[in-house]
């Protein structure tokens, strides 16, 4: 039986960029997709929200993957988010449940139903970016583990936010609960500590019949960057 396909789906403030470590690894039926606004997910304008980019909400981030799916001619696919794509991935599986062979969550936010991203984030992820995210706390909470080169790479590619999604109540109802999920908890995350993604595997497991497998790496919070090659053997292994 062939390998099904992969759709990557990045966090806040990323973009596809930031799964190119670890694209070579996963073979040509593997897409990394830019959520919109794309204009922010790298590039000179990455910091720039264009115009209209408040009116988005999290449909269109879930359209943005199952349009990139289609003109990839994937029918049915491994559908991967990590952190705040963990938003994307639940509801893209609630949309088209039949698409959706596995979920693989990636130190992935996963509110409860009916909650929001913002209410779901810790005190100790958010305090230190009340007034802002700094270049120090960009550094401590994405790059703790990551060397200067790659340190630069976060640094030179990461961007802005189309934040107002934090704020959208999420809904789950639809997605099967035998719709098998994997969730790679990473014990050295600075941006979604162990606690939060605690939390979140809780939410997956809360829905009787789910099937959820946890895999911890002790990695910081872009693996992808750290840990490429263990990252694609765990997503290799969700294909068959």
């Amino acid at each position: 039986m062939p390998e099904l396909p992969v759709v990557l789906v990045h966090g806040g403030a990323c973009g596809a960029w930031c799964w190119a470590p670890m694209m070579g690894s996963l073979g040509d039926d593997a897409i990394a997709v830019d959520l919109p606004p794309t204009s922010i997910r790298g590039g000179a304008g990455r910091n720039d929200l264009p115009d209209g980019a408040e009116e988005l909400q999290l449909s269109d981030w879930s359209d943005a993957v199952l349009a990139a799916a289609d003109d990839a001619g994937f029918d049915r696919f491994v559908l991967v988010g990590h952190s705040l794509g963990g938003l994307t991935i639940t509801d893209v599986a609630r949309r088209a449940p039949a698409r959706v062979a596995h979920l693989v969550f990636i130190s992935a936010l996963v509110p409860p139903d009916g909650a929001t991203a913002l209410s779901a984030m810790e005190p100790e992820t958010m305090d230190p970016i009340e007034n802002g995210l700094t270049a120090t706390t960009l550094v401590d909470m994405f790059c703790s583990d990551l060397d200067d080169a790659q340190t630069r790479f976060v640094l030179e590619n990461m961007g802005t936010e189309a934040a107002q999604v934090m704020v959208e109540p999420v809904d789950r109802a639809g997605i099967p609960p035998e719709t098998v999920k994997t969730y790679v908890r990473l014990s050295e995350d600075h941006a979604l500590r162990p606690s939060a993604q605690d939390a979140s595997i809780a939410e997956l497991r809360s829905v009787p019949g789910s099937v959820v497998r946890v895999v911890e790496l002790d990695a910081g919070h872009m693996v992808m960057i750290s840990r490429p090659a263990d990252l694609a053997a765990i997503i290799r292994a969700t294909r068959t």
